[in-house]
């Protein structure tokens, strides 16, 4: 086959234009014409130009420096970077929905943030992990640990529950802890796992401890669970713990009685509870609970148990084929299933719960509803903060990075719920409602000027939102200098959580903001 020759223009080859610099205007085409475009590689801008409002609300409760200061990263090269850039970098790449430190190269070119945040620059990630490896791993937990505790600390005094539970981080490397095994989501897939512990109802992280992807049975949760108690001040341990059908095991609960620690866990369906099913099924009167839900109470003592504990048999009718059940797999998805017992029984779904708790049946199957709250903790904490990602090959790494992660998640959820505290807005939301904008500052005669432009359609819920962050910071400045530190971040979080502590806020708190 002959090819054909080259298509040569009739009046020769044409010169390509010679590159330009973009340091110079260049001509661009649109749909709207030509627009002549130019970079500005110096000028002082940020993707991220509502932070400003972030930064003053930890200023005001002295928490961004204590945090700095009390960092156990010590350098001996005058060329290392300072402790300030480190954690900066490092907060900024979380805040900003980053899950790999490889992310934190987009933001070195902010110049704006930096700035306010003390910082003099972003580190690079390689930068990043090496700090993360350097620090001791029992020292930097500690340190952690104490600015957890102090940023949800002025919500102890108000009764609340400890909701405890284990997710499941899928890995896809060589990383020091990679397990296989309960995986429901990549079954067969190495993994770490993530046993957490959350304050209901506020979204705040109370701890959370990396452990290997074979090591997810509730009783590899019972150390950190027992060393946070230990941590609480005696006036603020929790009404009781709530927990799946993991924490339904005599272990747990003999550990929890032993310290006079009141719970409310879930049963597994194990042929003893499907026993007690039928036996309380055809017996007097339920008590209504909902439309749909009826409930009953019992006693229950399962093989290896100490004794017989309290518990409540939950049902309701099935709504389709009355031979059918329905049981729920470990990774709490519905299966079908032949339910054994009496005829008429066939016709509920039924679901056990164990506790130590005094409460009535309808308070206490409310309560263990609610726990269904808690699983969008885990997804956001996850899916859109850095649980999802954050991976080295080192497990230390990943034990400081979740609780970096949480500290920060804590924080900003806190000054959302100041900001818009009608409920609670994830990430998805809250990040490009108040936080995302381009920002500009300028400076001239000793006068910093910050230039805020958003792109969001809701300008008006921004505009509403910032209004009364700042009144209340207007407020506080004028009341702070009265104060002690610890009793300025007790206003801010009390200000914070009006709505979860359902009661009004205290004299001191402005009532119209």
């Amino acid at each position: 086959m002959v090819l054909p020759p080259n298509a040569v223009h009739p009046e020769g080859e044409a010169d390509f234009a010679e590159k330009q610099p973009l340091s110079t205007a260049i001509e661009v085409e649109t749909f709207a014409g030509k627009v002549h475009v130019e970079w500005d590689p110096t000028a002082a801008v940020t993707p991220i130009g509502q932070l400003p409002f972030f930064i003053e609300f930890l200023k005001l409760g002295h928490r961004f420096n204590p945090w700095v200061e009390d960092c156990p990263l010590h350098y001996v090269s005058n060329n290392a970077p300072r402790k300030i850039d480190v954690l900066g970098s490092l907060f900024l790449s979380i805040l900003s929905g980053d899950n790999r430190y490889a992310h934190m190269t987009a933001l070195r070119g902010d110049s704006v943030n930096t700035k306010l945040l003390g910082m003099s620059k972003v580190i690079s990630d390689d930068s990043a992990i090496r700090a993360l490896k350097r620090m001791d791993e029992t020292t930097a937990i500690h340190w952690l640990q104490d600015h957890l505790q102090s940023c949800y600390a002025p919500l102890l005094s108000t009764p609340w529950i400890l909701d405890v539970d284990v997710t499941v981080k899928p890995l896809y490397g060589h990383q020091e802890g990679a397990k296989v095994g309960y995986n429901p989501h990549k079954p067969g897939r190495p993994s770490h796992t993530y046993h957490s512990y959350i304050m209901a109802n506020t979204r705040l992280v109370l701890e959370v401890d990396v452990q290997p992807g074979d090591q997810s049975h509730a009783c590899h949760s019972m150390p950190g669970l027992i060393s946070l108690l230990k941590r609480l001040p005696d006036d603020g341990e929790p009404a009781f713990i709530r927990g799946d059908c993991e924490w339904g095991n005599d272990p747990v609960m003999s550990e929890l009685e032993a310290i006079g620690q009141h719970y409310l866990f879930k049963l597994k369906r194990s042929k003893r509870v499907k026993e007690l099913i039928a036996q309380v099924h055809g017996l007097g009167v339920w008590t209504r609970f909902n439309p749909e839900w009826e409930l009953k109470e019992s006693t229950l003592q399962l093989q290896g148990w100490q004794g017989a504990r309290r518990v409540v048999v939950a049902r309701r009718r099935l709504p389709k084929d009355p031979l059918i059940g329905l049981e729920y797999s470990r990774d709490g998805q519905r299966e079908l299933a032949l339910v054994e017992g009496p005829e008429d029984m066939r016709l509920f779904e039924y679901s056990v719960m164990v506790t130590n708790l005094d409460d009535e049946l309808v308070t206490l199957m409310r309560h263990y509803r609610d726990r269904a709250d808690c699983e969008n903790n885990f997804d956001e904490a996850k899916n859109q903060w850095g649980w999802g990602g954050f991976v080295t090959r080192q497990l230390q790494t990943s034990q400081i990075m979740a609780r970096l992660v949480a500290l920060i998640y804590n924080w900003w959820n806190l000054f959302v719920r100041l900001a818009i505290p009608d409920k609670h807005h994830e990430a998805i939301t809250s990040r490009p409602l108040l936080l995302s904008s381009v920002g500009r500052l300028t400076e001239s005669s000793r006068q910093r000027r910050m230039v805020i432009t958003s792109t969001h359609g809701e300008t008006a819920t921004i505009q509403r939102a910032y209004e009364r962050v700042h009144a209340f910071f207007s407020w506080l400045k004028a009341t702070a200098t009265q104060l002690p530190q610890s009793e300025c971040w007790q206003l801010i979080v009390t200000k914070s959580m009006e709505v979860f502590m359902g009661n009004d806020p205290p004299n001191k708190l402005p009532q119209t903001l």
